[in-house]
């Protein structure tokens, strides 16, 4: 795809999600989607879960840009509400969306990959992303359960 094109459809799915997060604020889907998460009995990390499927999933077939710029909207504030610090939670969505872009088997990095070296075969490839994949989730699994290791450096600032 040329550059121009590229930077038109980036540009679209921007203008797009502002468009999608202002109707959301206009609605006040969100607040409503907080009230719901708050009054059903699950534990907040059980949400978090739920949430991290959800991008897991979003990084496999969207942009990551794309799949942030929609959704960060709306679970944020649900984050907020159950007591999570907002930094927190985007260090958490960051890293599950670019886990979304090399997990088998719809990783779009891999396919990127197999693009730009069409004589190396899928499974191969995934066989040397699959480290990378499994220190991504030990990363993950342990600032989601140690959340003070995301925001020691943040708090340093203060």
């Amino acid at each position: 795809m040329p550059k121009k094109a590229t930077t038109a459809a980036l540009l679209m799915v921007v203008g797009s999600a502002l468009v999608f997060n202002t109707f959301l604020t206009i609605s006040g889907l969100t607040a409503e989607l907080v009230t719901l998460i708050n009054s059903v009995n699950v534990s907040p990390l059980g949400v978090i879960t739920v949430i991290c499927v959800i991008y897991l999933l979003l990084g496999c077939v969207f942009d990551s840009l794309a799949a942030m710029i929609l959704t960060v909207p709306v679970f944020t504030p649900i984050a907020v509400s159950l007591g999570y610090d907002p930094l927190w939670f985007g260090v958490v969505v960051v890293i599950v969306v670019e886990l979304g872009l090399i997990t088998p088997p719809l990783g779009m990095n891999v396919f990127i990959v197999k693009n730009l070296a069409p004589d190396v075969p899928v499974w191969r490839i995934f066989a040397g992303v699959s480290p990378f994949v499994l220190a991504n989730i030990v990363g993950l699994t342990l600032v989601v359960l140690l959340p003070a290791m995301a925001l020691w450096l943040p708090e340093l600032l203060n």
